[in-house]
């Protein structure tokens, strides 16, 4: 900083502050410089509050810098100095907060503050000198989890140090009592010493209000994370599965084998990388409650098939062999949560069965009178030893050993499992034997809770001729319209493409469409928006909308979609899916999304 060419300071270092990891890293090189430098324990709490009181509050300024020197006056200081480009003042309330903590320099309209602590002699020796600027410097190389630890730590350790002083302060007062109750100037010595000891308590709760607000901040940012991750991630993803599709239905017949096996190595990778994104995502929702299944009958033929082609060549060769058998009864469940749990238990028995065979046998079951469907996942492979059978359970929990060398995991897969299982209304249960194998038993009630006014009509084989004359479809990624046109195509006689909400009305009141295709995230006017314009408008009001969105369903406000007729995962897009869903929104009984008798 300019203010730091003064004669006589000592410059120690400096960097900027631009993200929330810096003010962490501000806030805990503060600490240790005043440490290293001999400030007392309560004086360095201080000082660090105050530097995240004010760098908090200068967050997102133009050009924001933080320096820390020492100036050798008579009495030695250590200054923390921040400066900023843009016309912006610092705020009256961070500025109070910090005066009442130590002494803070600020002078308006200068783009300057400057935080002081006094120092003992001794603090601006050389050697103390150099090991403050070797405690701030260790900072820059730690992360804010490492940080957080360190900050608990210390209000641990003051905490206990207080409730010592409390206990040896009731003690001499019960002692006083006792021995010496006529000795008054005595008693009032230790009544203002225990006064000064409550002040120091009370600083010590604002520090533990101020950690209870810096965590919420966390916990809140977790949350905007996880909203982000869940678009951001799938929309690529959906884009690579969606054209790795249609290049194998489409060019089929232009493909030799191998770039056909490669296309299809494609898919699978994307899907699994999607299905591992939504896992993530499914385990903080079932955490928060969040998470609720959709009932409709399974074609469990079908979906063992995918689950099977999906898991083909997923171990190395020579690895075990896959086996799915048994009969395929009738069952009403969440199909997308039956199929994760297969496909982790499946995985999980491939990854660890290095030769030999893995097994699913499907079968049903009558007991307590309802019918069941039980499906069994075994393996010849490694096993798990009896003590750590009930630990495998427990999220990020690995049994470690030679086995887990070049396998990668999250430790996720069988906590997973077993939520879901649990949300179906089933149960799972493992039994395994060291060297032998595995065996995992997933119980699922048969009739589910299936939706009222279920179906259970399957999809169109396919659509040979075109379902409708006119198709606009909004949609702002650029990628997903590329892979899905091919199939639009096949669908409707001509397709007009419109990549910003705010032109979707217009766009339906010129071409006069027989459906639209609408996504949800838009930059300029959201899905939710263009659903209420169009129902507003009476001249647009009985065009169909079909909803093709990647947000989760429990995420959908339902009850903003109550205009479109139907509401489609682009991550499981079809050509007989999307055929079915036209054909039922062309119908006028057909059911809404935002509708109680709707089956998600």
């Amino acid at each position: 900083m300019n203010s730091f060419t003064a004669l006589g300071v000592v410059p120690l270092v400096s960097f900027p502050l631009a993200t929330e990891q810096d003010v962490f890293l501000l806030r805990r090189s503060g600490k240790s410089a005043a440490e290293a430098l001999g400030v007392e324990k309560q004086d360095q709490i201080r000082l660090a509050t105050a530097l995240s009181e004010l760098g908090r509050d200068l967050l997102g300024s133009d050009g924001l810098t933080v320096a820390f020197g020492v100036a050798r006056r008579p009495v030695p200081v250590l200054l923390v100095g921040m400066e900023w480009a843009q016309d912006r003042a610092l705020g009256g309330e961070a500025l109070q907060a910090a005066s009442r903590l130590v002494t803070v320099r600020y002078a308006p309209p200068r783009h300057t503050v400057t935080v002081e602590q006094p120092l003992t002699p001794d603090g601006r020796t050389a050697e103390a000198i150099e090991h403050a600027r070797e405690a701030v410097l260790a900072h820059a190389e730690t992360g804010v989890p490492d940080d957080t630890r360190a900050q608990t730590s210390d209000l641990i350790a003051a905490l206990v140090e207080s409730r010592a002083q409390r206990e040896e302060l009731r003690r001499l007062n019960e002692e006083l009592e006792e021995t010496n109750r006529g000795v008054v100037a005595l008693y009032s010595e230790l009544s203002e010493e225990l006064e000064e000891t409550n002040r120091g308590v009370v600083a010590l709760y604002a520090e533990l209000e101020e950690k209870s607000r810096l965590l919420r901040e966390a916990s809140e940012a977790k949350t905007r994370f996880w909203a982000n991750v869940s678009h951001e991630l799938r929309t690529p993803v959906n884009s690579v599965v969606g054209l790795a599709r249609l290049l194998l239905e489409f060019d089929e017949d232009r493909l030799d084998e191998e770039q056909r096996r490669q296309i299809g190595l494609i898919s699978a990778s994307g899907a699994t990388l999607l299905a591992l994104v939504d896992e993530l995502l499914d385990v903080a929702k079932a955490e928060s409650g969040r998470l609720e299944p959709h009932w409709a009958p399974v074609d469990l033929r079908a979906a063992l098939g995918q689950l099977r082609g999906t898991l083909r060549g997923y171990g190395s060769p020579g690895a075990a062999e896959l086996i799915v058998a048994g009969s395929a009864p009738n069952l009403v469940t969440d199909e997308v949560m039956l199929t994760r749990i297969l496909r982790n238990l499946l995985s999980n028995a491939l990854k660890f069965t290095p030769a030999g065979t893995v097994r699913l046998d499907v079968a049903p079951e009558r007991a307590d009178g309802r019918d069941r469907v039980v499906f069994t996942v075994s393996d010849t492979g490694i096993g798990i030893p009896a003590e750590e059978q009930q630990q495998i359970f427990e999220e990020f929990y690995q049994v470690r050993g030679p086995h887990q060398r070049g396998r990668s995991g999250t430790g996720l897969g069988l906590p997973y499992a077993r939520r879901l299982t649990e949300l179906l209304g089933g149960s799972l249960t493992l039994t395994s034997t060291p060297g032998t194998g595995t065996v995992v038993t997933v119980t699922l009630p048969a009739d589910g809770r299936p939706a009222a006014g279920s179906s259970g009509a399957g999809e169109p084989a396919g659509a040979p001729e075109p379902l409708v004359a006119v198709l606009v479809t909004v949609d702002d990624d650029s990628a997903f319209r590329a892979s899905i046109r091919p199939l639009l195509d096949q669908l409707a006689g001509r397709v007009v493409e419109v990549a910003e909400g705010g032109r979707a009305s217009a766009a339906v009141r010129r071409e006069q469409p027989d459906a639209v295709l609408l996504d949800l995230h838009l930059p300029d006017l959201d899905g939710y928006a263009v659903l209420a314009e169009l129902a507003a408008d009476p001249a647009l009001a009985a065009v169909p909308v079909l909803v093709l969105t990647s947000t989760p369903s429990g995420e959908l406000d339902r009850d903003r979609l109550t205009h479109a007729r139907a509401v489609l995962d682009k991550s499981a897009l079809t050509r007989p899916g999307l055929a079915a869903a036209l054909t039922a929104a062309r119908t006028p009984t057909s059911p809404h999304p935002g509708r109680k008798d709707d089956t998600g």
